[in-house]
């Protein structure tokens, strides 16, 4: 899967899995930005990252820890990519 494709995958996932984010596209959200925090216009909160957790499961296979290191790799979709690459060993 090349870097461009697993990055579209996964904004579009998170958009599918976050309903009110309707505003945006995938085009929309930069690899880098961020998605959680008042600097964020992704905006997402808690529950979403459990939504988005639970559905990277179903999609990707990988299982995300809880705490910090989650946070960590939710902070932007480069490192939610970056962290589904290891999981897979790619």
């Amino acid at each position: 899967m090349t870097q461009s494709t697993l990055e579209h995958q996964l904004k579009s996932l998170i958009l599918q899995e976050c309903d009110r984010l309707d505003h945006l596209s995938a085009d929309d959200i930069a690899n880098d930005e961020p998605l959680f925090g008042e600097e964020s216009r992704v905006g997402l909160d808690s529950l979403d990252a459990v939504q988005i957790a639970v559905a990277l499961q179903a999609k990707f296979g990988v299982r995300m820890a809880s705490g910090a290191k989650a946070r960590r790799h939710l902070q932007n979709i480069a490192s939610l990519a970056a962290f589904i690459r290891k999981e897979q060993g790619q």
